[in-house]
């Protein structure tokens, strides 16, 4: 019986050469095929690694297809490396068929870690790194790009968003509608390339910046948006809050938190706080 080959997800570079692992590289020289969103752009990366292999073209217009060929040949024993044009596959890019139909197959998958833009800009943004939301590529069309944004008025998670140059500023106009004047963001261009910029401002300050300059609108882009602060009544249900108010009437501050804590199961400290702003 032949053992089944393994797929494997290979991050590559996202603009300098120098950020592919030596992991990828021994996988990449040691796999029987490569699979890759655009050959002839792999093919420059392959070249300056010295890498010869033979190249499948597997694009999100024939991945349904391909994924099946390909994973027939891995059940026959033979090992493939998906890549994608830059960074990370999956990530905004094909591949998720052919994972997911590898997982169904029992075919092993086994990521190799690399470079990836969205945590690259979240990184070097100065904005909260412990909680966030990555929605990739917003909608072309003005209306349904409206109502994407709008379900994120209230986000308290940094919001991380690609973008394309011929509709930057477009986008940032929205964001600007929908966010307001004063929210914070950061655009991060180009990274690891010759003309990276990473930009921190207002919306108002950064669309006017962009404007300014053309040479600003040209490249790939990672928008990252501030999420609201949470205040404490944002962070307790009105039902918490009723409960906490009742108990007061006959506990001390430590006591009703402490009630309300095991009652609501919420943390005891955002309880206490919001005692004592009322016995304040």
């Amino acid at each position: 019986m032949v053992k089944p080959g393994i797929v494997y997800i290979v991050a590559t570079p996202i603009g300098h050469l120098g950020d592919i692992t030596f992991r990828a590289v021994e996988i990449l020289k040691s796999v029987d095929k490569i699979a890759a969103e655009d050959p002839r752009r792999s093919l420059r990366l392959l070249k300056h690694l010295a890498i010869e292999k033979p190249l499948s073209a597997l694009h999100e217009h024939n991945e349904r297809d391909k994924a099946l060929k390909l994973l027939a040949e891995v059940q026959n024993g033979m090992n493939l490396a998906l890549i994608s044009d830059a960074g990370t596959p999956l990530i905004s890019d094909p591949g998720y068929h052919l994972v997911r139909l590898a997982h169904e197959k029992k075919i092993r998958v086994v990521p190799i870690p690399g470079a990836c833009s969205l945590i690259a800009a979240l990184s070097v943004s100065g904005l909260a790194t412990d909680r966030f939301v990555f929605e990739g590529f917003l909608s072309t069309k003005t209306v349904a790009r409206h109502k994407q944004l709008e379900k994120f008025i209230r986000e308290t998670r940094t919001l991380i968003f690609f973008e394309a140059p011929h509709r930057i500023l477009e986008t940032l106009q929205d964001m600007r509608l929908i966010f307001g004047d004063i929210r914070e963001a950061v655009i991060a261009r180009e990274l690891t390339k010759t003309f990276e910029t990473v930009q921190c401002g207002t919306f108002l300050q950064l669309l006017a910046w962009t404007q300014s300059d053309v040479s600003q609108q040209r490249g790939e882009f990672v928008i990252l948006v501030a999420g609201v602060k949470e205040t404490l009544n944002d962070q307790l249900t009105p039902e918490a809050r009723h409960l906490l108010e009742v108990l007061l009437t006959e506990l001390s501050v430590k006591q009703a938190s402490n009630l309300a804590a095991k009652v609501t199961a919420i943390n005891k400290r955002l309880l206490y706080e919001y005692a004592i702003t009322l016995r304040s």
